[in-house]
């Protein structure tokens, strides 16, 4: 997209540290060349990158798209023993759907949201909320699973409990700073704390 429009394009780790909030917010970082977003940025500079990012991406989901270790595994197992599960990304829910059929994954989760779903998304509450209303469970019975500061603060307000992951997307934070319930550094320890535990 910055080489389209004549910008100077950033490192594969500098963009890393932008994503998490969605596809609007990390053009506008692009554009910005910071994760601080410029406030001089003409909105119509923001519309005609951001189309341009996203007809981009569409062809360019999976190129290097992958599951973190033990992601299936675990997911497939949680499935088996009954766990209802469900997706709460930021991610332009169009763009969902393709990555999790690439990924083997399309036919684990009972609902998928994107942040353009509904009108607000994480780290907003709303979300988690709307998800658990529609499958039937109150705030007690959920727990969110996150890797971003975006997953724990939503299930904090949401008053849910959470479990943080210590690797993906976080901007390089600690995810203790945000207060979740738990936190784990090997995705096969959600087997042991929720099926051998029965929580």
């Amino acid at each position: 997209m910055l080489i389209q429009l004549k910008k100077e394009p950033f490192s594969i780790d500098t963009i890393r540290g932008w994503v998490g909030n969605g596809a609007e917010t990390l053009v506008k970082r692009a554009l910005s060349g910071s994760s601080n977003i410029n406030p001089k940025l003409k909105s119509t500079y923001v519309v005609e990158a951001l189309a341009l990012f996203l007809a981009l991406y569409t062809k360019n989901l999976c190129n290097a798209t992958r599951t973190y270790p033990y992601v299936n595994e675990t997911l497939n197992t949680l499935k088996r023993s009954g766990y209802a599960m469900s997706i709460v990304t930021n991610k332009p829910i169009d763009f969902v759907d393709p990555i999790l059929k690439a990924l083997a994954l399309d036919d684990i989760f009972e609902l998928i949201l994107g942040g353009d779903s509904l009108p607000v998304k994480k780290p907003e509450p709303l979300p988690l909320l709307h998800t658990c209303q529609q499958l039937g469970f109150s705030t007690e019975e959920a727990l969110m699973i996150g890797d971003s500061k975006n997953d724990i603060l939503a299930a904090n307000a949401a008053n849910i409990e959470s479990i943080g992951v210590t690797y993906g997307y976080n901007y390089d934070e600690d995810i203790t700073t945000f207060s979740p319930t738990t936190v784990i550094d090997d995705f096969r320890t959600l087997i042991s704390l929720l099926i051998h535990s029965k929580v």
